[in-house]
């Protein structure tokens, strides 16, 4: 594995989680593969969960790791071709990049949606820009349109706790103040197609996804009915993704919140989310809090997602 950026990369699905189980519980095996390696992680957007389980990861591996947030402690980054720069931006990112590159032998980048152009967010503009002009393997961290890590971490999870041989899972909009990219739902679509467990993804009419990750996928404008006989529930916000409302709030209706009525519609389900999550917008504490939410081990398995991940790179590499 040179980049990891879609499920694609990962390879065959089974082996990947069967990969991730040695490497969790042996988290120190393989410290030898990072000797006098340097991962350099770098932020543009801010991070808990991700910057601490990819470092954690990393250091497990015995790498050196450079943290960079962009907006605190570094130049701003001008990251558009052909423009005067006398604005506030005294870099480009096509100097910034390689020069990055040049420390280093891993590069993780996280670099959220924008939402000013559908396009440049869609064509994954900065992390590209990271692959074409490192020279270094580079892991995405987050982008605009995919949370790798995150739905890799979601789906040891499931198989963790899956109950038959395939779950329904439901992955299943709810509210939320602000808009969200639709990197985390899009990604967790893609792997559990992958994983071919009985997906459904539930919404209000508006919030459709891009239909490149959703082909084939079963969708239901009625939450509840979706619920029914769940095995895991994967609440999330997202934005809007259709013109001419993409990026953009319809709705903030509350009887989309995930409540012990609905969780009662499954089989004995269990509550996920990538978290931070907004209490009792997302979910009640009631259901964050109860023997059947997941989110904590979900959030550990970061570590083992990313540190797979990592592993795989180094062996490339040797």
């Amino acid at each position: 594995m040179r980049n990891f950026i879609t499920v694609n990369d990962i390879g065959d699905i089974k082996e990947a989680v069967r990969k991730a189980q040695y490497v969790k519980a042996n988290p120190f095996a393989d410290s030898h593969l990072g000797k006098n390696k340097t991962m350099l992680l770098i932020f543009f957007n801010s991070s808990l969960r991700t910057r601490l389980s990819t470092q954690k990861a990393a250091l497990n591996l015995g790498m050196n790791v450079i943290v960079l947030d962009v907006n605190q402690g570094a130049w701003k980054l001008e990251t558009e071709r052909g423009v005067i720069m006398d604005s506030d931006k005294p870099e480009h990112i096509l100097e910034a990049i390689p020069v990055m590159g040049s420390y280093c032998d891993i590069i993780g980048v996280r670099s959220f949606a924008q939402f000013q152009s559908k396009s440049d967010d869609y064509s994954e503009k900065i992390l590209n820009q990271f692959i074409q002009l490192s020279g270094k393997p580079v892991i995405s961290m987050e982008a605009a349109t995919r949370h790798p890590l995150q739905s890799f971490a979601d789906l040891i999870t499931i198989e963790e706790h899956k109950r038959v041989e395939r779950p329904k899972v439901v992955l299943s909009w709810a509210p939320h103040p602000k808009a969200l990219p639709q990197a985390v739902p899009n990604s967790f679509v893609e792997w559990m197609k992958a994983a071919d467990y009985d997906l459904v993804i539930t919404h209000p009419e508006g919030y459709e996804l891009d239909p490149s990750f959703t082909e084939g996928c079963r969708i239901e404008y009625d939450q509840k009915k979706a619920f029914e006989g769940a095995h895991f529930i994967y609440g999330k916000n997202w934005s809007a993704f259709n013109d001419p409302n993409y990026g953009k709030v319809l709705s903030t209706d509350r009887s989309w919140t995930i409540d012990s009525e609905k969780m009662a519609l499954t089989d004995n389900g269990f509550f996920m989310h990538c978290l931070p999550v907004r209490r009792n917008m997302i979910v009640t504490d009631e259901v964050i809090e109860s023997a059947n939410s997941l989110v904590i081990p979900e959030a550990a398995n970061r570590v083992v997602s990313a540190q797979t991940v990592i592993k795989e790179i180094l062996l490339g590499l040797q």
